[in-house]
């Protein structure tokens, strides 16, 4: 079965989250990292991490999965998302992406 690449941007509730999480903001986002980290080992993520944009820090991941609702369920059950305080994801089809193992 082949699979989709895809680009996936968290966005956080404010642009100067990074700078000012508290600390309850802080324990999610270990909780969002083990989340990520998790999907690694399982191979559905080939990578991911904080991106320090000067207009507003956000979050990146790029996984491998074989369906569009695959990603759907990888995003919509990250931590940051169930704890429904502001975060939202933006997906993007990534039809050319090519990934060196």
């Amino acid at each position: 079965m082949s699979v989709k690449a895809f680009f996936c941007k968290l966005i956080p509730p404010r642009p100067t989250f990074a700078h000012d999480m508290s600390e309850a903001e802080a324990k999610l986002m270990q909780e969002h990292a083990v989340y990520w980290r998790g999907r690694m080992e399982e191979g559905q993520v080939v990578t991911f991490g904080l991106v320090a944009d000067p207009k507003g820090s956000y979050g990146i991941g790029i996984v491998e999965v074989e369906t569009d609702a695959d990603v759907q369920a990888l995003t919509m059950t990250d931590p940051t998302i169930r704890a429904n305080l502001g975060f939202t994801f933006e997906v993007y089809s990534m039809p050319r992406g090519a990934v060196h193992r």
